[in-house]
């Protein structure tokens, strides 16, 4: 689904690339037929039902339509950033660029796989999908006056298709898109029947040409294939007041945003300014929140929230301390381990590499027992694989069981339990027993093969907090000969590395919705495994897994898609590609209490720079017990 896409790259590159995992613009639900060929005009779209707002609807019901606006949201991230483009595959974008771009529709983030229009009034398909045609708002402008037009959209795709490899991998189904009327713009695909495609392009940013083509403020052709710290134009509700190349950004909220009154935005992007300021490392970041110098933290250590927010702002109630449950899939956090490698070919390497990985000590030492082990590619949803495969899952499976590995359809995979120590103990033995399988066989303590090379393995890490985790990992994979170290780089290297594919196991985290589509092939397809800067990290190229993912993405019915899902998620399973570690069906949030948010909070995520506001009477109360 593509706004899943746009969040995982956006999470990869520290950049809003606005791409997105894809439901297909309509307003039909997903087990329904397809709506009869004649193109009407849609306003939303949902791939799990029908959406909930109807046409003409005023806003969404996860907002105030009345916030006011002003104050402003102060926010950390790690590393560093050295370019204003968020779309090339060089340089390290500045977190929330995206935020002064317009795409075509707008999610909810209330409603899964929901899509709304924004640039676009309406938009039509033919019932075989093979196209979709969009009709552009004449009242959506660029920050400098001038109007959105089809040839803004035409060149949008052009240009990020040449921009970053995985626009082309994602978009590779667009074939052409052309002006087909006034300010409408049609888009076709090289094949039918893949609902998805309306959605993905949809979700496309629209760029504006007449900047892109223009010359620089010293004479030279911008060019969207490489970085930039020029501040580019945008047409969203932000834009770019003040750079601080590496260190820090701040946007300042577009008073005349063309869409602030649309239904889909009304109510929102209440703040003035957003800033984000860089920090190298976790530590710092935390005490410049609890100093009063970032006002809000998304908390991601269990160990950190249960132990560090005794200090006074909490305890005075000027720090909002809060659990919020959220109903987002929660997707595969996992060590991925490179099968590029030669040592992690053989699945039996990987799947000892999971035996030897002790969750549960992990869970209680230094997460106090917050976490879930993660058991499946789509956790928390009804995409994930449990007991036995049935009824059209199994005859999906059972098509491909000359290519996969037969416990598929004989097994309900699991986690190896480690609750006991005899348990790890066990545990470790048999990763041993699968090492000799594949080759590998102690000699003076270390895992040798028959050529003489040692089974090494590196953690190539970007987050030094995350070492208090490896290092036990480390310690037992050592126990049974491996070589293993971990190794910290800072943010761009890191992209580096990760976009070539130079590393032996990196944490990855794989989002995903709750209507998988194009977006897998960029995760698992065989195809993405060959090209550097994909999702693909883990070198998947499984012709199972291509088999199925094709499934996925022209599923006809809801219940197909959650059959195919579910397979792809077997198969996935037990070829080990990864070592799965922990979700937690909550969002930790802190933030000092002077905000104000609608009673209902969206069910995929808070909603905070979307949907909160700036409270000044809560600020002055924050102040005077500060002392300030």
């Amino acid at each position: 689904m593509a706004q899943r896409f746009r969040r995982a790259l956006a999470a990869a590159t520290s950049a809003a690339l606005a791409i997105a995992f894809a439901p297909s613009f309509t307003a039909t639900a997903q087990d329904a037929a397809p709506p009869p060929g004649t193109n009407a005009h849609h306003h939303a779209l949902s791939l799990v039902g029908e959406p909930r707002m109807p046409e003409g609807f005023t806003h969404f019901d996860w907002v105030n339509p009345e916030a006011p606006k002003g104050g402003r949201l102060r926010q950390w991230e790690m590393g560093s950033f050295d370019s204003l483009n968020a779309f090339s595959i060089k340089g390290q974008a500045a977190e929330g660029i995206g935020l002064i771009y317009d795409s075509l529709t707008i999610s909810s983030p209330d409603e899964p796989s929901t899509e709304y229009g924004l640039i676009a009034e309406w938009a039509s398909y033919p019932a075989d999908y093979s196209s979709v045609t969009f009709k552009l708002r004449p009242e959506a402008r660029w920050h400098d006056g001038q109007p959105i037009t089809a040839d803004d959209v035409i060149f949008s795709l052009g240009a990020l298709k040449a921009a970053h490899p995985q626009y082309a991998f994602y978009y590779k189904n667009v074939i052409s898109a052309e002006k087909t009327g006034d300010n409408e713009v049609t888009f076709r695909f090289d094949m039918k029947g893949n609902r998805e495609l309306p959605h993905i392009v949809g979700q496309l940013t629209i760029l504006p040409k007449h900047y892109w083509e223009a010359a620089d403020a010293d004479g030279n052709k911008r060019d969207i294939t490489k970085s930039s710290l020029d501040v580019p134009l945008g047409s969203g509700p932000y834009k770019v007041k003040s750079v601080d190349p590496g260190r820090s950004i701040v946007y300042e909220r577009v008073d005349n945003y063309w869409a602030k009154d649309l239904p889909a935005q009304k109510g929102q992007w209440n703040f003035d300014e957003l800033i984000y300021s860089y920090y190298r490392d976790v530590t710092p970041a935390f005490e410049a929140f609890k100093t009063g110098d970032l006002d809000m933290w998304q908390e991601n250590s269990a160990n950190r929230w249960a132990t560090q927010y005794g200090f006074d702002a909490v305890k005075k109630g000027l720090v909002k301390k809060e659990e919020l449950k959220h109903q987002r899939v929660a997707g595969m956090q996992a060590f991925v381990l490179n099968s590029r490698r030669p040592q992690f070919s053989d699945p039996r390497v990987r799947h000892a590499f999971n035996l030897a990985f002790d969750f549960a000590t992990l869970n209680k030492t230094l997460f106090y027992g917050q976490y879930i082990r993660t058991n499946s590619y789509f956790a928390n949803s009804e995409l994930a694989a449990t007991g036995l495969p049935q009824g059209l899952e199994k005859e999906i499976l059972e098509s491909l069981k000359d290519q996969i590995p037969p416990e598929v359809l004989t097994a309900e995979w699991k986690n190896p339990s480690a609750a006991t120590g005899m348990e790890h103990r066990n545990n470790m033995r048999e990763a041993i027993k699968l090492l000799a399988e594949a080759g590998w066989t102690i000699k003076d303590g270390t895992l040798t093969n028959s050529k003489g090379e040692k089974l090494t393995a590196e953690f190539l890490l970007v987050q030094p907090d995350f070492e208090r985790i490896v290092l036990p990992y480390i310690e037992d994979l050592k126990k049974i000969g491996v070589v293993a170290n971990a190794r910290v780089v800072d943010t761009s290297q890191y992209k580096r590395r990760l976009d070539s594919f130079d590393f032996d196991i990196v944490v990855g985290s794989f989002g995903q919705s709750h209507s998988p589509g194009n977006e897998q092939r960029d995760f698992w397809g065989s195809d993405a495994a060959k090209r550097d800067g994909s999702r693909n990290i883990a070198g998947i190229s499984n012709p199972a897994i291509d088999t199925l993912i094709n499934r996925i993405i022209v599923a006809k019915s809801r219940d197909e898609l959650v059959a195919s899902t579910r397979a792809l998620d077997r198969i996935l399973l037990w070829n080990y590609y990864v070592v799965p570690q922990w979700y937690y069906p909550f969002d930790r949030l802190a933030a000092w209490d002077f905000f104000g948010r609608p009673g209902k909070l969206p069910s995929q995520n808070p909603g905070t720079y979307r949907a909160w506001w700036y409270d000044a009477k809560k600020a002055d109360t924050v102040r005077t017990g500060l002392g300030r």
